[in-house]
């Protein structure tokens, strides 16, 4: 249910990857995307642990599986699914807008697998950025602009942020809080029930029998807030599957789904 892999080896959404240059692309400019057409399909996005709290108001946050989890938000229990967007991509609603979405097309990435450095990045068949008439310049005298600046202190804020959200997984590894997740829920009327597999989820009864001196480290780590976070957010899985009710984006027959 909420495997986030892309069907390449780069990050789920991108497509390709390139080096932000003066010299390459000294004239092209960047502008809005107007319609995020690749949220269609796309049931679960990669979270950071700071965007728990406004997330879980409208998403389930669940873990991926795998021996490097990491948190997600779910849009959808099916894959191909995104109740949140129109079929041109445009949310239909007011829901918080993760941060992994609002980086792309950009991205830090190392050039080789022995760079030191991260270099600015971003994805060419995105379709925004380019030889435009319209547009942010992102070069001026062969300098990079405000908007670039801009687009790095998101990205580098974004890579600080995923560094915190590995430290938390790392506790909840430690502590081996993570459990296979599963939801069962039986619709009015309908005569098998709908199972959702294939994700990960804070195991409640390893939590409540944890030491005193453990939790208390948690507390002040920070890390338990946002793990009560997570398992609150686990409520809003029934809305979801309300959602995809509504829209008609259930399958036809009630079936078991493992990711």
């Amino acid at each position: 249910m909420a495997s986030a892999a892309p069907a390449n080896d780069l990050p789920l959404f991108y497509n390709q990857l390139e080096p932000l240059s003066s010299q390459t692309h000294g004239s092209w400019k960047a502008r809005n995307m107007d319609a995020p057409t690749f949220l269609v399909g796309t049931h679960a996005v990669p979270l950071t642990v700071e965007e728990f709290a406004p997330a879980s108001r409208f998403y389930p946050i669940v873990f991926s599986l795998g021996d490097q989890p990491v948190p997600l938000a779910l849009m959808a229990l099916n894959e191909g699914v995104n109740t949140f967007v129109g079929p041109d991509g445009r949310f239909t609603n007011d829901a918080y807008i993760p941060a992994y979405i609002r980086r792309y097309p950009f991205m830090l990435a190392r050039l080789n697998p022995n760079a030191e450095e991260l270099s600015l990045c971003f994805d060419p068949s995105s379709g925004t950025i380019g030889e435009f008439e319209e547009g942010d310049a992102l070069f001026a005298d062969g300098k990079p602009t405000e908007v670039v600046g801009n687009i790095l202190a998101f990205c580098e804020q974004f890579e600080q942020a995923g560094q915190r959200t590995s430290q938390f997984m790392k506790e909840l590894a430690d502590h081996k809080l993570l459990m296979d997740g599963e939801v069962t829920i039986q619709p009015e009327g309908a005569d098998q029930p709908f199972i959702y597999r294939g994700f990960q989820m804070v195991n409640e009864d390893a939590l409540k029998e944890m030491r005193g001196d453990t939790a208390r480290k948690l507390i002040k780590s920070g890390v338990l807030p946002l793990i009560y976070a997570h398992l609150f957010s686990l409520a809003l899985i029934r809305d979801i599957f309300a959602r995809q009710m509504e829209q008609g984006k259930i399958p036809a027959q009630p079936l078991r789904v493992d990711a």
